[in-house]
């Protein structure tokens, strides 16, 4: 097992430089002037421009600049914001419980609901169940994002007035965040109804975030029961006389949970992404929408280096997808 763990550790090494260079060097590509961006309306001089330039280090050859940016990420150091003139570090980890609390609570979900409508379409294969239950997942897969969530804000929250629109709890709640995730911290506080709320605003940017990601278990699961299935040691189990349930569940789905593992590993990235969307329709104070304000502000190390820090995240649950491969099924390690 600890072979099989170096060998992915060391698997992780040349992506990480590729994501380094991929996060330096679209920063730079992007149009606008960091200076000028700083000094707003107000503008700057042609000498106060170098001197800043010089500062930051913009005004040496790409190489060094990307030298230095490795060695400071190296020390621990991923800059400074232009805008709030905090750490990166700082800025970034005091929003990520708010994104980690959205993406769990979505891939949550997508799990409970997305395997057992795979493997309902998987055992009604060909039934009106399966065309259904797949149907649906095409159209959830194919759904936009930003209308999705705007489609069920104008429904929920405009036409029912169910939901609230954004935030994530009431205005009328005040106490101190301890961990950073709100259903938690609503919790701990011991204010009658602050639980409720902040389960309230979560609901609906849960359900648009989960949308893809469901749909995409479901259809991994069906194919994955459809294939175990199909294998002689399932046939010969219902030979057995074997309750068709327990043949399922014991038999088929073990034996069908490594690609369902995968794709929901897989879908981290899926979920990142879908988060800068959903943070920027429901003003979800994430990790996400502060990415879209510091692209909107040129505010170059706060986008680098968020870049990058999201990549590491995904590489770690990729790493963690590959551990439960190997516990799944020991013959994958020994490969």
């Amino acid at each position: 097992m600890l072979k099989f763990l170096l060998k992915r550790l060391a698997l992780l090494i040349p992506t990480f430089i590729g994501v380094t260079l991929v996060a330096f060097f679209f920063i730079r590509i992007l149009p606008g002037d960091p200076v000028q961006v700083l000094a707003g309306e107000r503008g700057v001089s042609p000498e106060r421009h170098a001197e800043v330039m010089r500062q930051l280090g913009f005004d040496l050859p790409l190489w060094q600049q990307y030298f230095n940016y490795l060695t400071d990420i190296f020390r621990g150091d991923f800059g400074t914001s232009f805008a709030s003139k905090r750490p990166v570090l700082y800025e970034f980890f005091s929003r990520f419980p708010a994104t980690v609390e959205l993406s769990l609570c979505a891939i949550f979900l997508a799990t409970l609901l997305g395997v057992p409508a795979g493997i309902l379409a998987a055992v009604n294969r060909g039934k009106w169940i399966d065309q259904a239950t797949m149907g649906t997942a095409l159209v959830g897969y194919s759904m936009p994002i930003f209308w999705w969530g705007l489609l069920l804000i104008i429904f929920f929250s405009g036409y029912l007035h169910w939901t609230p629109v954004s935030g994530r709890i009431a205005l009328n709640y005040f106490f101190k965040p301890v961990t950073g995730f709100m259903l938690i911290d609503s919790l701990l506080s011991g204010q009658k109804g602050a639980f409720t709320s902040a389960l309230h605003y979560l609901i609906l940017p849960t359900v648009v975030l989960a949308t893809i990601p469901l749909a995409v278990i479901a259809r991994q699961t069906r194919s994955a029961m459809l294939e175990v299935l199909g294998e002689d040691y399932v046939r010969t189990a219902r030979a057995k006389g074997l309750p068709s349930r327990r043949v399922v569940a014991l038999h088929a789905l073990r034996n069908a949970l490594i690609p369902v593992v995968t794709t929901i590993g897989l879908q981290v990235g899926v979920l990142m992404a879908g988060a800068i969307l959903t943070e920027t329709v429901f003003s979800w104070p994430g990790i996400g929408k502060w990415m879209i304000e510091s692209v909107n502000k040129r505010d170059y190390f706060v986008v680098q280096s968020g870049l990058l820090l999201i990549a590491l995240i995904i590489m770690t649950v990729n790493l963690i997808v590959d551990v439960l491969y190997a516990i799944i099924n020991p013959r994958i390690r020994h490969q």
